[in-house]
């Protein structure tokens, strides 16, 4: 199984024989910081270690069975090769409390007709029984911010030299987050 941390520097467009691709560039530069074993910890895995900022390092486990990489080892994108499928999961763009209309899509009231302040309001939130907002109304709240995998991407662009990594599409995630990347 192969696999890596990667900080997602941001989308560019790389042309080739076919045309234009957007492609998202991945900075891969982590190391294995944490070795488990079965005997020892009850579980097989390995710990991943991506540097964050200056200070802070971002640390991910992944479980696998039989690795020959060891504490300190430095994986980089020469694992990986052209066209190889491969999943991505990372954190989506936060977006903070919102309202119905961008949350849920809601088409809102109309503006005139007696309708002052609600265009962008719910609507009713329920009946007179039973008396309380029932559990999953959709309703105003707090949006994003949530860990999101994307399979079946494809690897266009590999840099060794400079340890990037192009991927075929968008990603999740905010420019300078952590994603992790898994072949299928």
């Amino acid at each position: 199984m192969k696999f890596i941390l990667g900080k997602k520097i941001g989308m560019t467009t790389i042309y080739d024989e076919r045309g234009a691709l957007n492609v998202t560039l991945l900075e891969c530069s982590s190391k294995v910081s944490l070795v488990k074993e079965k005997i020892k910890d009850g579980y097989s895995a390995i710990q991943m270690e991506i540097a964050k900022t200056k200070n802070k390092s971002k640390k991910k486990e992944f479980r696998i069975e039989g690795s020959e990489l060891k504490k300190d080892d430095a994986v980089d994108v020469s694992i990986f090769e052209l066209n190889e499928k491969v999943i991505v999961s990372g954190i989506s763009k936060a977006k903070g409390f919102q309202g119905v209309v961008k949350r849920h899509g809601f088409a809102g009231s109309c503006a005139t007709h007696g309708h002052k302040h609600d265009l962008r309001a719910p609507g009713s939130i329920g009946s007179g029984f039973p008396e309380h907002v029932t559990k999953g109304k959709r309703m105003a709240g707090r949006m994003g911010g949530d860990r999101i995998t994307t399979k079946n991407l494809k690897i266009v662009f590999i840099d060794t030299a400079k340890n990037i990594l192009g991927i075929k599409g968008a990603i999740p995630g905010i420019p300078g987050g952590i994603v992790e990347v898994k072949a299928l």
